[in-house]
């Protein structure tokens, strides 16, 4: 599919079926986000400003929670057991939560860029965080899925439901999954 059918075609899909996506469907998703396009310089499929690569990916399934390292393009386990009931729930009980094949989590270390970019370095992760998940919703419109952007959440809730490092901020929540005809 060409970037221009992808655009054309990618709209917010709410309803999902219960058709797991396949473990190359979740890497792709996964590369288009975050993936290296330039391993010899570590350059990833979305600009970081300063190359310096604030954001972490999490993908939550029914089986659990993992984190995406694009260093070694894998998905590695952060947490079993499916807790989508209760990141709906912190995320003012928006449905496709609950309901997705995967969640897609951006959360962004901001003290990475703020050694660099000061009292900027959240700006510069906020906008970082779009062209992240402008790539997973193209890639999902690509691969015949459906996604949803989602910014309303309680921040402190979701990152206690996935049980994320200290300074981990959560940015976005992008359910995926196959949409219902």
């Amino acid at each position: 599919m060409s970037l221009t059918d992808a655009l054309m075609r990618r709209r917010s899909v709410r309803q999902f079926t219960d058709v797991p996506l396949e473990r190359t469907q979740l890497g792709q998703l996964c590369w288009a986000a975050q993936g290296l396009t330039d391993p010899a310089r570590g350059r990833r499929t979305a600009p970081s400003a300063g190359v310096l690569y604030p954001l972490e990916l999490y993908v939550v399934t029914p089986a659990g929670v993992e984190h995406y390292l694009p260093s070694r393009h894998a998905l590695v386990p952060h947490l079993s057991g499916d807790v989508r009931a209760a990141l709906r729930d912190a995320a003012l009980h928006q449905e496709p939560l609950g309901h997705a094949s995967a969640c897609f989590v951006i959360a962004a270390v901001v003290e990475r860029s703020a050694v660099k970019y000061g009292a900027r370095a959240e700006r510069y992760c906020f906008l970082e965080a779009g062209h992240v998940a402008q790539n997973i919703l193209l890639q999902a419109t690509a691969l015949d899925l459906g996604a949803l952007p989602i910014g309303a959440f309680d921040d402190d809730r979701v990152a206690a439901v996935l049980k994320l490092p200290p300074g981990q901020r959560v940015l976005y929540l992008i359910p995926v999954g196959h949409p219902v005809p």
